[in-house]
């Protein structure tokens, strides 16, 4: 019995209908399927954000019969087979099918084929394995797609050991697509294939390995797939990490951030967090973050002035980030209407300035700015009185000439 998706939008938008029949215009009825992502999301009720087709029609022809529909086409990696059409201001990425003819562990040389089995032989996990017509039939090639889409099973297509020395990534993956995905217990023998190629990663750029990583710990509970990581031998490779998970847990339950959750990962070292953070080549942003949240978690008991006067200092983001490390380091346990305290407290702006003191007949030059942050030092250690202002000013002046 064929199992058939039910009508979804993405299906049977005019955007879509508009893609497919530029390229049956070209290579007839079924030149053209559904693949991966849009159809296990579909199958599961997750919501589908990317829409990926496999045609049987080479690069050049898909490329040249959407032009002929009047729809932008974009070459993005026709080396691979894959270019993106644009209709109705929705991509939809469309790979020639393929096969791999050489693997060294990091990219693949292909060749194309018109073969659906081929195609799917090649793929990294049988649940992605999975392609439907515009009809929504779906066709299932490793017989086992769909059974394991709607089981929660992350089981690669074929020899595991196979499938990660043609691409080491494929071992993130695993646990990413676990961790968004799996129920019960990980893939044995997929599990011992990881760990058996763990060595492999150190041949990936950190720009990759980094990318997977942030998007396992953004999936609702990666709980188990770290768990399933660490017994691996996998996470250690990828971050210094702490002998204890208690922080990672209660982070989990604390904060869908996938850089807090990252940073509970991780030793309160500002050194050795930087260091790892920069062999991650992350984002400049995000290594800010990490740094300051290991050399300072907060706790939540902090007084809220002393709370406030950080917030004013540091920025918003800065003393959520700690607070939320302190919360996790004491495994959840703590006060914490001190995150909504700080959320939603609207930070003052400096309420005087250089004019207010030229009406007190301050000239401009080194003494204004003096002047201005003693002022502030003040106004801050106090908590940010809204009156007074004009008197805390006068007496600074006094006192400067004094």
């Amino acid at each position: 019995m064929t199992t058939r998706l039910e009508r979804h939008d993405w299906l049977t938008s005019s955007a879509t209908i508009a893609v497919m029949d530029a390229l049956e215009a070209a290579g007839g009825p079924d030149c053209a399927r559904f693949v991966g992502g849009c159809i296990r999301n579909a199958l599961v009720g997750r919501p589908v954000d990317d829409i990926d087709i496999a045609t049987r029609l080479k690069p050049e022809d898909a490329m040249a019969a959407l032009k002929a529909a009047g729809l932008k086409v974009v070459p993005t990696g026709l080396a691979h087979g894959t270019v993106t059409a644009v209709s109705e201001r929705r991509p939809y990425e469309i790979t020639t099918l393929r096969r791999d003819v050489e693997t060294d562990g990091r990219r693949a040389v292909v060749a194309f084929t018109d073969d659906w089995a081929e195609d799917a032989a090649r793929r990294d996990f049988r649940l992605n394995a999975l392609y439907a017509d515009r009809t929504g039939a779906i066709f299932d090639p490793t017989g086992q797609g769909v059974e394991d889409a709607l089981a929660g099973r992350v089981v690669f297509v074929g020899d595991p050991d196979r499938r990660i020395e043609e691409d080491y990534l494929r071992i993130l993956r695993f646990f990413r697509f676990f961790a968004w995905y799996g129920r019960a217990a990980p893939d044995a023998e997929g599990l011992a294939a990881c760990a058996a190629h763990a060595d492999g990663l150190a041949r990936l750029s950190a720009e990759r390995v980094s990318k997977e990583l942030l998007k396992l710990l953004a999936a609702p509970d990666p709980r188990a797939a770290v768990a399933a990581m660490r017994t691996a031998g996998v996470l250690e490779r990828l971050v210094p990490t702490v002998p204890s998970a208690r922080a990672f847990e209660a982070m989990v339950a604390l904060s869908d951030d996938p850089v807090l959750r990252l940073s509970a990962l991780l030793p309160d070292d500002a050194v050795v967090v930087t260091a790892a953070a920069q062999a991650l080549r992350l984002p400049r942003v995000m290594e800010a973050r990490l740094g300051a949240a290991a050399a300072s978690p907060l706790d939540p008991a902090t007084p809220v002035a002393t709370l406030r006067a950080l917030t004013y200092r540091l920025g918003r983001q800065a003393v959520l980030d700690r607070l939320i490390r302190g919360l996790a380091e004491a495994d959840g346990q703590g006060d914490r209407s001190v995150l909504t305290t700080v959320a939603d407290w609207p930070v003052p702006r400096m309420p005087v300035g250089g004019r207010d003191l030229a009406k007190l007949g301050v000239e401009p030059g080194p003494d204004t700015g003096r002047i201005l942050k003693a002022f502030e030092d003040e106004w801050v250690a106090a908590d940010f009185p809204a009156t007074g202002h004009v008197e805390r000013l006068s007496r600074l002046v006094a006192a400067r000439r004094g």
